[in-house]
């Protein structure tokens, strides 16, 4: 009995020795073998904050990123069918309302989450985007992103005779306004905006409404009928300079003088033609760090960022937990990380100048940004204050595609193509035929 006994022990002690090494190996890594924990997204936005939660909880994370044009036809097979998939995913404001209506996102304001008690913590836009047509809060964002319009400062104080955000906002506060200022512009080489589709938010925003209603009608505000006059007017009075959004010479323009021929030539400084400076483009809060101070270096420091004729907002990122995972615990310490633990997100805001729509560290920090780029403005409180004039109930489904369609058409229309009734009528009869159940007016 004491060898059997004293065997026992061995292999007990033995057993523990190599539990030891085992765990003494998972340490040295700062990750436990049992605990990964899998995010999908389509932004590389969540490298950093994944390495902060790997080491505050000694998990492995596998970050997958995805490029956004195929990431909602790779993630929807997977969440259907659960094989693969996520324990965390993210969501763009593009396809977030026909997800949150899935049983994709766990529902969140339910135990043990209890999401609903945070509604008075976030921009309230922000929040209620990510609830499902019931009140389940499905996501949460980090972030929000309303957006503005960013100026040359040497070309305001040449042109308008100040550089003032808040003057030159209220010269901008209509449509008459910029018109005005995109003649004064005109006058001395320079053009108001890259392109007619510059103006497309503020034509969306204008008079907010959601583009179908509760009886799948087509909702065509006059807004929006006048968008078509609008971008043409830029057209016919040379107030644009031929860049199309996302073009090469659109970000080249950014960062001074470009050849100009009644078009873009090529984008080089030894083109041939008329040179011609841009002053200003509607971007959100993240088109400053993603687009402007990547392709803007000659001419950081001499921005400004301002309102235009009506708030709006442009993008974001939602996360919530899959319905499926089998690491609900482990997926929701992330997503609280990334939406409200207030040292994390403070050390973020700060780090990145990213705006949060968490308010208890917005309104913590918010007095004390300072950004070099745009001259000094704090550009953190301009943009909180443009989010609270942002209606959250105007986002529907079928945004994406409907935004797509009638700028095609209005296209067309400012080109030439199309009379004006020929573009608003091709419009409603390829949103009928994108979309059979809409009824478009007669």
């Amino acid at each position: 009995m004491k060898r059997i006994l004293g065997m026992v022990l061995t292999l007990v002690l033995l057993a523990g020795v190599i539990a030891g090494c085992s765990n003494s190996a998972s340490s040295d890594t700062g990750e436990k073998s049992d605990d990964v924990l899998k995010v999908w997204s389509f932004t590389d936005e969540l490298k950093e904050p994944i390495k902060t939660f790997e080491e505050k909880n000694g998990v492995k994370v596998e970050l997958t990123i995805i490029p956004i044009a195929d990431y909602p036809t790779k993630l929807k097979p997977v969440l259907e069918s659960g094989v693969g998939a996520p324990d965390v995913f993210t969501g763009e404001i593009a396809f977030l309302k026909q997800w949150i209506e899935r049983d994709y996102w766990e529902n969140l304001s339910a135990d043990p989450y209890n999401a609903d008690e945070w509604s008075e913590d976030y921009v309230p836009y922000v929040y209620d985007l990510g609830k499902d047509s019931e009140g389940n809060v499905k996501a949460l964002s980090w972030q929000t992103t309303p957006g503005g319009i960013y100026y040359r400062r040497s070309i305001a104080k040449e042109v308008l005779g100040t550089d003032d955000p808040t003057e030159v906002g209220g010269m901008m506060s209509s449509w008459d306004k910029m018109f005005e200022v995109g003649d004064k512009l005109k006058a001395e080489g320079y053009r108001l905006f890259p392109d007619e589709g510059s103006i497309r938010w503020f034509a969306k925003s204008e008079d907010p409404q959601p583009w179908v209603n509760e009886n799948d009608e087509l909702v065509m505000t006059e807004a929006k009928l006048n968008y078509f006059d609008q971008a043409k007017k830029l057209r016919e009075k040379d107030y644009t300079a031929f860049a199309p959004e996302w073009s090469p010479s659109w970000l080249a323009s950014m960062n001074g003088p470009i050849a100009y021929n009644g078009g873009w030539d090529e984008v080089d400084e030894n083109a041939s033609g008329e040179k011609t400076e841009v002053f200003s483009y509607a971007l959100p809060t993240w088109g400053l760090h993603s687009v402007l101070k990547l392709n803007a270096e000659d001419t950081a420091g001499d921005w400004a960022v301002t309102t235009g004729p009506s708030p709006y907002f442009w993008g974001g990122t939602w996360l919530g937990i899959y319905s499926g995972s089998e690491k609900k615990d482990l997926a929701w310490d992330f997503v609280k990380m990334m939406t409200h633990d207030e040292e994390f997100l403070t050390d973020w805001a700060k780090d990145t100048g990213d705006l949060l729509s968490y308010l208890p560290v917005t309104n913590k920090i918010k007095g004390d940004f300072s950004e070099e780029f745009l001259g000094g403005q704090n550009n953190y409180e301009f943009f909180l204050e443009e989010a609270k004039k942002i209606e959250p109930g105007i986002v529907t489904e079928y945004d994406q595609q409907i935004d797509t369609l009638l700028g095609s058409k209005v296209t067309e229309y400012v080109d030439g193509k199309l009379t004006k009734e020929e573009a608003i009528q091709e419009f409603y009869k390829a949103v009928e035929n994108a979309y059979p159940n809409i009824k478009t007016p007669k």
